[in-house]
């Protein structure tokens, strides 16, 4: 089974000082460094997912800011795939499905941020066009939401919707387990 690493949105406005600070960034940036480190030793296919916000009154992934740019700790080389989006759903407008379709790619790894918007977008939109998902826990983050006057834990968000998409719309492990299962 062709196997693609995708990792969204690992880009600075999420991060400590960013316009939009998760819970936890760095440390899951670590663990997709992780994934994009095999990945690279393997030679095997990945894409780094960009948003660039264009929505009236965005307040985070301005175009041309230093917020839009990917994390140090998965810096794509030069050579690698970089599919730009303006959606949550990370192939709406884009030329991903075409990339994995003319790549052949079957299965898909994903990781990265925020785990309720677009991780969560992308990998239902993924299962819906017929790819196999697998979902790196910890290497995935959120921040907290509030609703109904109530503040939801990021820990408890993260949660939800990893435990909506487990089983049914991917496989939901760690990046430990991804390692030592020899799924690629």
């Amino acid at each position: 089974m062709n196997t693609a690493l995708i990792l969204i949105d690992i880009q600075n406005d999420y991060f400590p000082g960013g316009k939009m600070e998760l819970d936890g960034s760095v440390e899951a940036s670590l663990q997709a460094k992780t994934l994009l480190s095999v990945f690279r030793e393997k030679g095997l296919p990945l894409i780094h997912i960009q948003h660039v916000s264009v929505r009236p009154g965005a307040t985070f992934f301005i175009p041309d800011t230093k917020g839009i740019e990917f994390h140090e700790n998965v810096e794509p080389l030069q050579h690698e795939t970089v599919i730009r989006k303006n959606y949550p759903n990370s192939f709406r407008e884009t030329s991903l499905l075409d990339h994995l379709e003319k790549e052949s790619i079957k299965h898909l790894i994903i990781a990265g941020m925020m785990t309720h918007m677009c991780v969560d977008a992308t990998t239902r939109a993924a299962f819906d066009y017929g790819f196999k998902c697998t979902v790196i826990t910890d290497a995935c983050t959120t921040k907290s939401l509030s609703f109904e006057n109530e503040i939801i834990p990021a820990a408890h968000v993260h949660g939800a919707f990893l435990a909506a998409l487990n089983n049914v719309y991917a496989d939901v492990i760690t990046t430990k387990d991804f390692i030592s299962g020899n799924i690629v």
